[in-house]
């Protein structure tokens, strides 16, 4: 179709409408340019409610209006951000309705390790403005984890090391969740891995792990580029399990370093800090008991001694009550002669009065006075008496308490305290001792069972020659000697080729009765 006829352009030129137009402008841009990859910095970024992206490429003159639809986004590899330089590829088309031409982008990649690294630091600073980097959110790493999760590519070296150095260390239970550690896939199945583990139920069928490690090996930026999706730190930053980043080699940085608990310079770091030395902790254990012992001892030893101390530091029974008796004696003789000089001095003092009464009234009166005299002498007696019975009752208590059997008692009830105290002790370190000695029965038990001595219990042999087992039937033939062990010990075996040798040619032959191998 001819847009413009030079022959007559006024008066006989076609008539369009404006929706041929836009087609036919659409067919030749389409035609014309199709697949491109253009170079340029991301300017303003619009998400629809629909999932459609639209975003401009600009330089320093020009910007071209792009989109990418919902079902393009998954396989940009790098989402667009502004100011973003990057390279586009995509198909150039135009959109009647605004008459523009825009480019329908299938592809993003950043341009040049610079621009990744601004993009890095931009992400960076965002999220530390979040807090996320904050030393105050990050949990401690369990120091004995059961159970350990591994977010890694199941087929590389790094999985296989960390394995090895939790077996020489302290062998514990490790989960993997298989994940891409490189390309498109790796940022969405690296946060999926860490949000699955949190999502595990404690004590499950599959249980929750003590702590996760996400690593990988070394490499370029752009290989390391899914540990820097902002997917994945904010995975590692919400995980409530501890995480250790084991991603690249020490010198290698990305954003999961910096959310996760702790960071491992390499993969085989990562299990040196998961688990302790398991010899390091029996010689420890070990060590603790020697001094558990040693101090049980001595703390009795000062105990005994403590109390052979104080037993010769007690005074003898009778030196404690002697004091008392005297001072009692001392008392008693004193109160008969106060009696007897009171009496007198009341009966001096009855008689001077008596002196100017008449007879009768004085002898009636004096009667009186000697009633008055014996009730209080009878009063006083009795109560000298019952005094005298009182502290005669409690010198009799004291001594009591301070006889011989007493302190027997005393120290032999503190000897039965110190040797129940003693006993439980020992108690103690027996069952701390026998709890152990099970533990390591168990270990050998279960070197026993994955030894090759099981394997002969259950009706296997092994053939020995003079340089070790016997693998093929042609080593059998060539060899010079030959042993079968069974369970209960070895049987030596002559090799075909002296069987060969010894046998007679006159001899006849004999059926042939097979052969052992």
């Amino acid at each position: 179709m001819d847009l413009l006829d030079d022959d007559n352009p006024r008066d006989n030129a076609p008539e369009f409408t404006v929706s041929e137009i836009s087609g036919a402008v659409k067919k030749t841009l389409e035609s014309a340019f199709g697949r491109v990859r253009v170079r340029g910095e991301i300017g303003r970024v619009m998400r629809a409610a629909s999932g459609h992206m639209y975003y401009d490429l600009k330089d320093e003159r020009n910007v071209i209006s792009c989109n990418t639809w919902k079902g393009q986004v998954a396989g940009l590899g790098v989402l667009p951000e502004e100011g973003l330089e990057v390279i586009v590829t995509g198909k150039v088309s135009a959109f009647g309705g605004q008459s523009r031409y825009n480019i329908n982008v299938d592809s993003i990649e950043v341009a040049g390790e610079g621009a990744l690294m601004a993009l890095l630091e931009k992400r960076k600073k965002a999220l530390a403005a979040e807090g996320l980097f904050d030393e105050a959110r990050k949990q401690p790493i369990p120091y004995l984890p059961e159970i350990i999760g591994v977010v890694t590519s199941p087929q590389g070296a790094v999985i296989r090391d960390i394995l090895h150095r939790l077996r020489d260390r302290f062998p514990r239970k490790v989960l993997i969740w298989p994940a891409a550690v490189q390309g498109e896939k790796c940022a969405p199945q690296v946060a999926a891995a860490i949000q699955g583990f949190n999502m595990l139920t404690p004590g499950g069928a599959l249980p929750r792990p003590d702590l996760l490690i996400v690593a990988r090996g070394g490499g370029s930026i752009e290989d390391l580029w899914g540990f820097n999706e902002e997917i994945v730190a904010r995975a590692a930053a919400s995980s409530d399990i501890p995480l250790i980043s084991a991603v690249g080699h020490e010198t290698d940085t990305t954003l999961i370093d910096f959310v996760s608990d702790k960071r491992a310079p390499t993969p085989t770091a990562a299990a040196e800090m998961a688990v302790p030395v398991r010899l390091d902790l029996l010689a420890a254990v070990e060590n603790y008991g020697a001094r558990m012992t040693q101090a049980l001892g001595g703390q009795l030893d000062r105990r005994a001694q403590r109390l052979r101390d104080l037993a010769r530091a007690l005074p003898k029974p009778e030196e404690l009550h002697r004091a008392a008796e005297q001072r009692l004696d001392a008392v008693s003789a004193r109160l008969l002669s106060g009696l007897r000089a009171v009496s007198q001095s009341k009966r001096v003092e009855l008689e001077r009065r008596a002196a100017p009464l008449r007879p009768s009234i004085l002898t009636t009166r004096l009667g009186q006075q000697n009633v008055r005299i014996t009730e209080l002498n009878g009063r006083l007696a009795r109560g000298l008496a019952r005094r005298t019975d009182r502290e005669a009752e409690r010198l009799r208590t004291l001594s009591t308490r301070l006889s011989p059997d007493r302190l027997s008692r005393d120290r032999a009830r503190a000897a039965d305290q110190l040797s129940d105290r003693l006993a439980r002790l020992s108690r103690a370190a027996l069952v701390d001792l026998t709890r152990k000695a099970e533990r390591l029965n168990r270990s050998a038990r279960l070197h026993d069972t994955l030894g090759y001595q099981a394997t002969l219990e259950r009706g296997y042999a092994v053939v020995w020659d003079g340089d070790g087992v016997v693998t093929t039937a042609k080593a059998a033939k060539s060899a010079a000697k030959l042993e079968v062990q069974f369970k209960d010990g070895r049987h030596k075996l002559a090799s075909a080729s002296k069987k060969a040798a010894k046998r007679s040619p006159k001899s006849p032959e004999k059926p042939d009765q097979g052969s052992l191998f």
